[in-house]
């Protein structure tokens, strides 16, 4: 037996309150196989004592009854969390680091990703948050939405939401948590606000990893309705290391119309299953051009964005026209759905947030 085969039976053993299991959260440290005994070593971070003797429990029901195995060594590295401040994000920075029955300060966390670069994302996402905050201003929650933008190579978030500078910290040394820039009612943190603009990012994995994990565990946050992460393209270490690290409620998908972009975000959508992040659905961005006569033309092809949807199980959540002001209001750093909220992309963005929020509601309503 490998250990490839003894983590795919581990995959069974969830993490305690969360439909995700061991495995995809990065707890395993090692497994093997060797004389019918299987050793399993796991690392954990939290600060209930019930957490690991439970997962411990779990982990030797399924291996138990394996074929050729005689005895079970499983053991359990515990770290204490730290405590966060009120209103910080504890219970965002590892499975299990709220304390007991404690609310969770982020209510949902959805990862916006495209898999390919060039399709607007960064756009969309700027966009949709802003689009969000004023569903639930509406509602009497303002301030309750969050953008954390993870693209690390290429941090345009600042420039989209017109901020600069750099951000407020809260304490000293070990225990200093970076305060959120804001704008248009949105709470945003960017790798742009810590670098200069001339300043080339180019960073390997493990620097990558250690940001994201920063950025989720040393921001105050506060409480949110809704934390928008703005990820890089690709299926590298800042994806993974943000699936490990913070709890994602599902993600969504941002494509173009055409074959280029949509079998990459395919590919996108298939690493969150794999890591059992639920894909909450497909946005096709700069789906068509409308002429000043009224004559519609589709650029780049049309249909991408249903069928992806259809591959990966879930389903179309809108389609946003390539509109000149779009782009414009990104330069200005006063997006679009700001700056015109009933026009017809601010209608488009408010749209899909609200289809977005539907299902993450569903979703928990669920359990």
């Amino acid at each position: 037996m490998t250990p490839d085969e003894i983590k795919e039976h581990l995959k069974q053993v969830k993490y305690p309150g969360f439909s995700r299991d061991i495995v995809s959260f990065g707890l395993v440290r090692s497994a093997g196989f060797f004389d019918g005994t299987i050793k399993v070593s796991l690392t954990l971070t939290t600060g209930d004592a019930k957490v690991p003797l439970q997962i411990k429990s779990e982990v030797e029901r399924v291996l138990r009854g394996l074929p050729g195995v005689k005895d079970l060594l499983v053991e359990i590295a515990v770290a204490p969390t730290r405590q966060a401040p009120a209103g910080g994000v504890a219970g965002s920075q590892a499975p299990g680091a709220a304390a007991p029955g404690a609310p969770r300060p982020i209510r949902h966390a959805v990862a916006i990703a495209s898999g390919k670069g060039g399709v607007g994302k960064s756009t969309f996402a700027v966009n949709l948050a802003c689009a969000a905050a004023q569903v639930f201003t509406r509602q009497g929650r303002p301030g309750r939405v969050g953008l954390m933008d993870c693209d690390i190579y290429g941090p345009s978030v600042p420039l989209m939401m017109g901020l600069s500078g750099r951000p407020e910290v809260e304490g000293e040394g070990a225990e200093a948590l970076l305060i959120p820039m804001e704008a248009h009612g949105v709470k945003v943190m960017s790798m742009g606000f810590l670098v200069d603009d001339n300043t080339p990012i180019i960073w390997r994995g493990p620097m990558i990893m250690k940001t994201v994990q920063q950025f989720v565990q040393n921001v105050k946050w506060g409480d949110l309705d809704l934390l928008l992460v703005d990820l890089p393209p690709g299926t590298g270490d800042a994806q993974l290391s943000l699936a490990q690290t913070l709890p994602l409620d599902g993600a969504v998908l941002v494509t173009t119309p055409q074959a280029a972009a949509t079998n990459v975000a395919r590919k996108g959508g298939l690493m969150f299953q794999k890591v059992n992040v639920p894909v909450l659905g497909v946005a096709e961005n700069m789906s068509y051009f409308v002429d000043p006569a009224g004559v519609r033309h589709n650029l780049f092809g049309t249909g991408g964005g249903v069928v992806t949807a259809e591959k990966l199980g879930t389903s179309l959540l809108g389609q946003v026209p390539l509109f000149p002001e779009i782009r414009a209001g990104g330069d200005q750093g006063t997006p679009v759905v700001v700056s015109a909220p009933d026009g017809a992309a601010g209608t488009v963005f408010r749209e899909i947030a609200e289809a977005l929020m539907t299902r993450l509601n569903a979703a928990s309503a669920r359990g």
